[in-house]
C-alpha cells in the first residue's frame, strides 16, 4: 500500500548570529499499511487498516504524534510507555503525543486514552 510523505520546508534567517527556523510544514506520514516503524516523522495518521502496529523507534524518533482513525497498537523498541506499559492500544479517533526520555517513552498529551 502507498505511503504519503511530505518533506518539511525550513527557512533559515540570519540576524546578528541568531538562526531562526520557521517550520511551516511537518514531516507527516499517512499510514496505509499494516506495520510501521517510526523514522523521524512528526505526525502519523493511521487510517484504512484496523489492527495496525506502530513501533516507536528511539534511534530515529524523539517525539511523534499519532492520530488513529482505526484501532492501532503502539509499542516501543526499548523501555516502556509511561514506565508501565509494554504496548498501548489506541482506539478509533484517539490522538496521542509520545516523547522519548532517558530510555522510556512518555505520553505528553492525549485526547482519548482510556485506562482500564
Amino acid at each position: 500500500m502507498p505511503i504519503i510523505k511530505e518533506i518539511p520546508i525550513r527557512k533559515t534567517v540570519m540576524k546578528q548570529n541568531i538562526v531562526i527556523e520557521d517550520r511551516t510544514e511537518y514531516d507527516n506520514l499517512i499510514l496505509l499499511e499494516n506495520n510501521h516503524t517510526t523514522n523521524g516523522e512528526d505526525l502519523i495518521i493511521v487510517k484504512t487498516i484496523g489492527g495496525s502496529e506502530i513501533l516507536l523507534n528511539s534511534e530515529t524518533t524523539n517525539r511523534v504524534i499519532i492520530k488513529s482513525l482505526v484501532s492501532v497498537l503502539v509499542k516501543p523498541n526499548t523501555g516502556k510507555i509511561d514506565e508501565e506499559w509494554d504496548e498501548l492500544l489506541l482506539e478509533k479517533g484517539a490522538c496521542v503525543q509520545f516523547q522519548f526520555v532517558q530510555g522510556n517513552w512518555y505520553v505528553l498529551s492525549s485526547d482519548g486514552i482510556k485506562i482500564s
